[in-house]
């Protein structure tokens, strides 16, 4: 049996890329975390966060990309919640459950772009 690496799994390609991002537990209200991200894709992202997740999370995001002068807002299952530096900084990746048509192009754009450019 072939074990495929995470990049072959990936429906959507990623790019690396540091966006600011605020993110909440989606039933804790006005208490967000602001953090960047380490990459991005259609699918989700990989974000820097200053605490360990549960497989399963479901997380309220906001993130700023370049090309929009709005906030988008997401919504996203926390996959992996990885420790980095002990107690203090954790790679968290978080699938996208919701987004609009609207927040889709936004984000197709943006990695789009970035794919043509980090080349």
């Amino acid at each position: 049996m072939t074990i495929q690496s995470g990049q072959d799994r990936r429906k959507h390609p990623r790019v690396a890329g540091k966006f600011v991002v605020s993110y909440r537990v989606k039933t804790d209200v006005d208490n967000y975390d602001i953090s960047q991200t380490r990459n991005l894709s259609l699918g989700g992202m990989l974000l820097t966060t200053n605490r360990s997740f549960p497989l399963g999370t479901i997380l309220a995001i906001e993130i700023r990309l370049p090309f929009f002068i709005d906030a988008l807002n997401l919504t996203g299952r926390v996959m992996e919640s990885q420790e980095v530096v002990k107690d203090l900084i954790y790679d968290t990746r978080i699938h996208f459950l919701e987004i609009d048509p609207k927040a889709e192009g936004i984000v197709k754009d943006t990695v789009g772009y970035y794919l043509r450019t980090q080349k």
